[in-house]
Protein backbone atom coordinates (compact mmCIF):
# COMPACT_ATOMS: atom_id res chain seq x y z
CA UNK A 1 0.00 0.00 0.00
CA UNK A 2 2.87 2.40 0.76
CA UNK A 3 4.27 1.70 -2.70
CA UNK A 4 0.90 2.59 -4.23
CA UNK A 5 0.72 5.78 -2.18
CA UNK A 6 4.23 6.80 -3.17
CA UNK A 7 3.47 6.04 -6.81
CA UNK A 8 0.38 8.24 -6.73
CA UNK A 9 2.21 11.09 -5.08
CA UNK A 10 5.19 10.84 -7.43
CA UNK A 11 2.89 10.83 -10.44
CA UNK A 12 1.10 13.96 -9.28
CA UNK A 13 4.36 15.71 -8.40
CA UNK A 14 5.71 14.87 -11.84
CA UNK A 15 2.58 16.28 -13.49
CA UNK A 16 2.90 19.40 -11.41
CA UNK A 17 6.53 19.89 -12.43
CA UNK A 18 5.72 19.45 -16.11
CA UNK A 19 3.13 22.21 -15.92
CA UNK A 20 5.34 25.29 -15.67
CA UNK A 21 2.50 27.76 -15.31
CA UNK A 22 3.66 28.99 -11.92
CA UNK A 23 6.37 28.31 -9.40
CA UNK A 24 4.15 28.03 -6.36
CA UNK A 25 0.58 26.80 -6.23
CA UNK A 26 -2.16 28.33 -4.16
CA UNK A 27 -4.28 25.60 -2.60
CA UNK A 28 -7.78 26.86 -1.95
CA UNK A 29 -9.85 24.95 0.59
CA UNK A 30 -13.61 25.27 0.13
CA UNK A 31 -16.24 23.91 2.50
CA UNK A 32 -19.53 23.03 0.80
CA UNK A 33 -22.57 23.18 3.08
CA UNK A 34 -26.34 23.40 3.06
CA UNK A 35 -28.86 24.53 5.63
CA UNK A 36 -30.85 21.30 5.20
CA UNK A 37 -30.30 17.90 3.66
CA UNK A 38 -31.50 16.65 0.31
CA UNK A 39 -30.65 19.75 -1.74
CA UNK A 40 -28.11 18.08 -4.04
CA UNK A 41 -24.98 19.30 -2.28
CA UNK A 42 -22.74 16.31 -2.98
CA UNK A 43 -23.95 16.08 -6.57
CA UNK A 44 -22.97 19.71 -7.10
CA UNK A 45 -19.52 19.13 -5.57
CA UNK A 46 -18.84 16.18 -7.87
CA UNK A 47 -19.91 17.89 -11.09
CA UNK A 48 -18.32 21.25 -10.27
CA UNK A 49 -15.05 19.49 -9.42
CA UNK A 50 -15.07 17.52 -12.67
CA UNK A 51 -15.64 20.74 -14.62
CA UNK A 52 -12.62 22.25 -12.84
CA UNK A 53 -10.58 19.19 -13.84
CA UNK A 54 -11.59 19.82 -17.44
CA UNK A 55 -10.14 23.29 -17.04
CA UNK A 56 -6.76 21.81 -16.08
CA UNK A 57 -7.18 22.27 -12.34
CA UNK A 58 -6.20 19.60 -9.85
CA UNK A 59 -9.04 18.92 -7.46
CA UNK A 60 -9.48 16.77 -4.36
CA UNK A 61 -12.85 16.08 -2.72
CA UNK A 62 -12.86 14.96 0.92
CA UNK A 63 -16.23 13.52 1.93
CA UNK A 64 -17.10 14.65 5.45
CA UNK A 65 -20.86 14.33 5.15
CA UNK A 66 -21.62 12.47 8.38
CA UNK A 67 -24.06 9.63 7.87
CA UNK A 68 -24.65 10.51 4.21
CA UNK A 69 -21.19 9.99 2.69
CA UNK A 70 -21.79 9.15 -0.97
CA UNK A 71 -19.19 10.87 -3.15
CA UNK A 72 -17.82 7.53 -4.39
CA UNK A 73 -21.32 6.30 -5.29
CA UNK A 74 -22.05 9.44 -7.32
CA UNK A 75 -18.76 8.91 -9.14
CA UNK A 76 -19.60 5.27 -9.83
CA UNK A 77 -16.55 4.15 -7.86
CA UNK A 78 -15.84 1.53 -5.23
CA UNK A 79 -13.50 2.78 -2.50
CA UNK A 80 -11.07 0.61 -0.56
CA UNK A 81 -10.52 3.05 2.30
CA UNK A 82 -12.09 6.14 3.82
CA UNK A 83 -11.04 9.21 5.76
CA UNK A 84 -12.03 7.30 8.93
CA UNK A 85 -9.58 4.50 8.04
CA UNK A 86 -6.83 7.07 7.60
CA UNK A 87 -7.29 8.45 11.10
CA UNK A 88 -8.13 5.26 12.99
CA UNK A 89 -5.39 3.17 11.33
CA UNK A 90 -2.89 6.04 10.92
CA UNK A 91 -2.63 5.52 7.17
CA UNK A 92 -0.93 7.94 4.82
CA UNK A 93 -3.46 10.25 3.21
CA UNK A 94 -1.96 9.23 -0.13
CA UNK A 95 -3.07 5.66 0.61
CA UNK A 96 -6.73 6.64 0.86
CA UNK A 97 -6.92 9.01 -2.11
CA UNK A 98 -8.87 7.37 -4.92
CA UNK A 99 -9.02 8.34 -8.59
CA UNK A 100 -12.34 9.01 -10.32
CA UNK A 101 -13.35 10.13 -13.82
CA UNK A 102 -11.11 12.69 -15.57
CA UNK A 103 -8.44 12.01 -12.96
CA UNK A 104 -10.48 13.60 -10.18
CA UNK A 105 -9.06 12.76 -6.73
CA UNK A 106 -11.35 12.00 -3.81
CA UNK A 107 -11.33 10.54 -0.32
CA UNK A 108 -14.44 8.58 0.57
CA UNK A 109 -16.39 9.14 3.74
CA UNK A 110 -17.33 6.28 6.02
CA UNK A 111 -19.18 5.19 9.12
CA UNK A 112 -18.05 6.86 12.29
CA UNK A 113 -17.25 10.16 10.58
CA UNK A 114 -18.21 12.01 13.76
CA UNK A 115 -14.92 10.71 15.20
CA UNK A 116 -13.08 13.07 12.86
CA UNK A 117 -14.49 16.04 14.73
CA UNK A 118 -13.87 14.55 18.18
CA UNK A 119 -10.21 13.58 17.83
CA UNK A 120 -7.77 13.51 20.72
CA UNK A 121 -4.57 15.54 20.44
CA UNK A 122 -2.49 12.68 19.06
CA UNK A 123 -4.96 11.86 16.29
CA UNK A 124 -5.52 15.54 15.55
CA UNK A 125 -1.78 16.10 15.06
CA UNK A 126 -1.64 13.08 12.76
CA UNK A 127 -4.56 14.47 10.77
CA UNK A 128 -2.84 17.88 10.48
CA UNK A 129 0.35 16.29 9.17
CA UNK A 130 -1.54 14.32 6.54
CA UNK A 131 -3.47 17.35 5.31
CA UNK A 132 -0.28 19.45 5.26
CA UNK A 133 1.36 16.86 2.99
CA UNK A 134 -1.13 17.91 0.29
CA UNK A 135 0.33 21.42 0.11
CA UNK A 136 0.99 22.52 -3.48
CA UNK A 137 -0.41 19.24 -4.87
CA UNK A 138 -3.92 20.53 -5.58
CA UNK A 139 -5.48 23.76 -6.78
CA UNK A 140 -8.72 23.11 -4.92
CA UNK A 141 -9.69 20.90 -1.99
CA UNK A 142 -13.41 20.57 -1.33
CA UNK A 143 -14.76 19.49 2.05
CA UNK A 144 -18.22 18.06 1.42
CA UNK A 145 -19.74 18.83 4.82
CA UNK A 146 -22.89 17.45 6.39
CA UNK A 147 -26.13 19.41 6.20
CA UNK A 148 -26.49 21.95 8.97
CA UNK A 149 -22.99 21.30 10.36
CA UNK A 150 -22.37 20.52 14.05
CA UNK A 151 -20.52 22.76 16.51
CA UNK A 152 -17.40 20.60 16.21
CA UNK A 153 -17.37 20.35 12.42
CA UNK A 154 -18.04 24.09 12.23
CA UNK A 155 -14.34 24.60 13.01
CA UNK A 156 -13.49 22.99 9.68
CA UNK A 157 -15.87 25.31 7.89
CA UNK A 158 -14.56 28.47 9.57
CA UNK A 159 -10.97 27.48 8.81
CA UNK A 160 -11.67 27.20 5.08
CA UNK A 161 -10.80 29.90 2.57
CA UNK A 162 -14.34 30.05 1.22
CA UNK A 163 -17.79 28.54 1.71
CA UNK A 164 -20.14 27.26 -1.00
CA UNK A 165 -23.73 27.26 0.28
CA UNK A 166 -26.31 25.14 -1.57
CA UNK A 167 -30.03 25.87 -1.41
CA UNK A 168 -33.19 25.22 -3.41
CA UNK A 169 -36.21 27.50 -4.01
CA UNK A 170 -38.19 25.68 -1.32
CA UNK A 171 -39.07 28.09 1.54
CA UNK A 172 -37.65 25.79 4.22
CA UNK A 173 -34.38 25.45 2.31
CA UNK A 174 -34.10 29.20 1.81
CA UNK A 175 -34.81 29.86 5.49
CA UNK A 176 -32.18 27.33 6.56
CA UNK A 177 -29.68 28.79 4.08
CA UNK A 178 -30.13 32.25 5.56
CA UNK A 179 -29.71 30.77 9.03
CA UNK A 180 -26.40 29.28 7.92
CA UNK A 181 -25.25 32.63 6.50
CA UNK A 182 -26.21 34.36 9.74
CA UNK A 183 -24.30 31.85 11.86
CA UNK A 184 -21.17 32.00 9.68
CA UNK A 185 -21.28 35.81 9.66
CA UNK A 186 -21.54 35.86 13.45
CA UNK A 187 -18.35 33.82 13.75
CA UNK A 188 -16.34 35.33 10.88
CA UNK A 189 -17.56 38.38 8.95
CA UNK A 190 -14.69 38.11 6.46
CA UNK A 191 -15.28 34.52 5.35
CA UNK A 192 -16.47 34.66 1.70
CA UNK A 193 -19.73 32.85 0.93
CA UNK A 194 -20.86 31.85 -2.55
CA UNK A 195 -24.42 30.61 -3.03
CA UNK A 196 -25.74 28.00 -5.45
CA UNK A 197 -29.46 27.73 -6.13
CA UNK A 198 -30.19 24.15 -7.16
CA UNK A 199 -33.34 22.64 -8.70
CA UNK A 200 -34.77 25.91 -9.96
CA UNK A 201 -37.94 25.31 -11.99
CA UNK A 202 -37.07 28.24 -14.26
CA UNK A 203 -34.49 30.97 -14.67
CA UNK A 204 -36.92 33.41 -13.07
CA UNK A 205 -37.45 31.01 -10.15
CA UNK A 206 -33.70 30.81 -9.52
CA UNK A 207 -33.19 34.56 -9.80
CA UNK A 208 -36.09 35.25 -7.44
CA UNK A 209 -34.69 32.83 -4.85
CA UNK A 210 -31.16 34.18 -5.04
CA UNK A 211 -32.23 37.82 -4.88
CA UNK A 212 -34.35 37.17 -1.80
CA UNK A 213 -31.41 35.65 0.08
CA UNK A 214 -28.85 38.18 -1.17
CA UNK A 215 -31.09 41.16 -0.36
CA UNK A 216 -31.94 39.94 3.14
CA UNK A 217 -28.27 39.20 3.90
CA UNK A 218 -27.28 42.65 2.69
CA UNK A 219 -30.07 44.45 4.54
CA UNK A 220 -29.92 42.74 7.94
CA UNK A 221 -26.30 41.52 8.09
CA UNK A 222 -24.59 43.95 5.74
CA UNK A 223 -23.10 40.78 4.23
CA UNK A 224 -22.30 40.52 0.54
CA UNK A 225 -23.15 37.05 -0.79
CA UNK A 226 -21.87 36.00 -4.19
CA UNK A 227 -24.26 34.10 -6.47
CA UNK A 228 -22.16 31.39 -8.07
CA UNK A 229 -24.73 29.38 -10.01
CA UNK A 230 -28.39 28.61 -10.63
CA UNK A 231 -28.98 25.01 -11.68
CA UNK A 232 -32.23 23.89 -13.32
CA UNK A 233 -34.47 21.12 -12.02
CA UNK A 234 -33.96 18.50 -14.73
CA UNK A 235 -34.68 14.77 -14.93
CA UNK A 236 -31.22 14.26 -16.45
CA UNK A 237 -29.77 14.74 -12.95
CA UNK A 238 -31.85 11.90 -11.51
CA UNK A 239 -31.11 9.64 -14.47
CA UNK A 240 -27.40 10.27 -14.00
CA UNK A 241 -27.60 9.52 -10.27
CA UNK A 242 -29.36 6.22 -10.97
CA UNK A 243 -26.68 5.39 -13.54
CA UNK A 244 -24.01 6.35 -10.96
CA UNK A 245 -22.50 8.86 -13.35
CA UNK A 246 -21.90 12.60 -12.87
CA UNK A 247 -24.41 14.40 -15.07
CA UNK A 248 -21.78 16.45 -16.92
CA UNK A 249 -20.44 13.12 -18.21
CA UNK A 250 -23.80 11.37 -18.55
CA UNK A 251 -25.31 14.18 -20.63
CA UNK A 252 -22.66 16.82 -21.48
CA UNK A 253 -25.06 18.99 -23.50
CA UNK A 254 -27.88 19.02 -20.95
CA UNK A 255 -29.03 22.20 -19.23
CA UNK A 256 -27.54 21.23 -15.83
CA UNK A 257 -24.19 20.41 -17.46
CA UNK A 258 -24.17 23.73 -19.31
CA UNK A 259 -25.00 25.56 -16.07
CA UNK A 260 -22.08 23.88 -14.27
CA UNK A 261 -19.64 24.67 -17.09
CA UNK A 262 -20.76 28.30 -17.11
CA UNK A 263 -20.41 28.55 -13.32
CA UNK A 264 -16.86 27.16 -13.43
CA UNK A 265 -15.80 29.54 -16.19
CA UNK A 266 -17.17 32.52 -14.26
CA UNK A 267 -15.56 31.30 -11.07
CA UNK A 268 -12.14 30.91 -12.67
CA UNK A 269 -12.39 34.32 -14.31
CA UNK A 270 -13.16 35.90 -10.94
CA UNK A 271 -10.28 33.98 -9.30
CA UNK A 272 -7.86 36.63 -10.57
CA UNK A 273 -9.12 38.77 -7.69
CA UNK A 274 -8.51 36.44 -4.71
CA UNK A 275 -11.03 36.52 -1.89
CA UNK A 276 -8.39 35.37 0.55
CA UNK A 277 -4.75 36.47 0.53
CA UNK A 278 -3.42 33.24 2.02
CA UNK A 279 -4.82 30.36 -0.01
CA UNK A 280 -2.61 27.67 1.49
CA UNK A 281 -3.15 24.52 3.46
CA UNK A 282 -0.86 25.96 6.14
CA UNK A 283 -3.26 28.87 6.71
CA UNK A 284 -6.16 26.41 6.99
CA UNK A 285 -4.33 24.25 9.54
CA UNK A 286 -3.25 27.31 11.54
CA UNK A 287 -6.84 28.54 11.86
CA UNK A 288 -8.11 25.05 12.69
CA UNK A 289 -5.51 24.62 15.45
CA UNK A 290 -6.55 28.00 16.84
CA UNK A 291 -10.16 26.88 17.14
CA UNK A 292 -9.14 23.60 18.79
CA UNK A 293 -7.01 25.45 21.38
CA UNK A 294 -9.98 27.64 22.24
Amino acid sequence: MNDQADALRNKMTSAKSSSAKRDKMDTKIISVVSGKGGVGKSNFVVNFSLALQRNHKRVLIIDLDIGMANIDILLGQSSSYSIVDMIEREMSIWSVIEKGPLGLSYIAGGSGLSQIFEMNREKANFFYRQIESLENEFDYIFFDMGAGVTNSSFHFLLSSHEVFLITTPEPTSVTDAYGMIKYIDLKDRNLPISMIVNRAHSKKDGEHTSQNVLNVAKRFLNKQIHLLATLPDDEIVWKAVRAQQPFILYSPKSKPANAIEKAVKNYLNEADTPLYNEKTIHSFISKLKGFIRQ
